[in-house]
């Protein structure tokens, strides 16, 4: 195996595309669970960049090892951009995919096909020792649907429409969400820009 790299993050869907992700390039990938003593980091940014740096800065801390941090979410344009950096929290932390995605719906429910506009941002943010090292972002526009459909993903992936492939995010196979996807973007960029693959 070669060089290790720590994950910066809870959430076992980033977790297992990162994984998926780099399953080609020779790294080893720790998440955090394998770190004693590792406390959540802060997330006070108003931009998926200041999120990502501050929780790569953050986890860094914790182990000498090179640290990746993402964060992500859901612009919706007829929203005024939300849920934006708090789409993993829209409605608050117990809330569930489901109840966050029928939200959204809600909140749309009158806003004509034309006005539903959407796109996912994911910025990634890699550390080691305190300091932000690089900063990698993905973006992928489609459309809010208007009901939730397809098991794979998580998220908002089920009401995400990709209109080039006629289906939502959650309909499509791991792999093929990776090729298109805003995480697999940036991923693509790191891996690069790190590994040089």
């Amino acid at each position: 195996m070669g060089p290790r790299l720590l994950v910066a993050t809870f959430n076992p869907g980033k977790l297992g595309e990162l994984k998926s992700s780099l399953a080609m390039v020779p790294v080893e990938l720790v998440s955090l669970e394998a770190v004693p003593g590792v406390t959540q980091a802060p997330e006070e940014g108003t931009t998926f960049e200041a999120n990502a740096r501050q929780k790569a800065v953050h986890y860094s801390r914790f182990t000498e090892l090179p640290t990746i941090a993402d964060d992500s979410g859901l612009l919706v344009d007829a929203l005024g951009g939300r849920p934006g950096v708090y789409s993993a929290r829209y409605l608050g932390e117990r809330a569930s995919d489901a109840e966050r995605c029928r939200k959204i719906l809600e909140e749309l429910v009158s806003v004509v096909d034309a006005r539903r506009t959407a796109r996912f941002e994911c910025c990634i943010a890699l550390a080691q020792g305190g300091t932000v090292l690089e900063v990698f972002r993905g973006t992928l526009e489609g459309v809010i649907g208007q009901e939730a459909r397809g098991d794979n993903g998580f998220g908002y992936d089920p009401i995400f429409q990709v209109p080039e492939r006629g289906c939502t995010l959650a309909e499509l196979s791991p792999e093929e969400k990776l090729r298109i996807s805003h995480r697999g973007r940036a991923l693509r960029m790191l891996q690069r820009a790190v590994f040089g693959a």
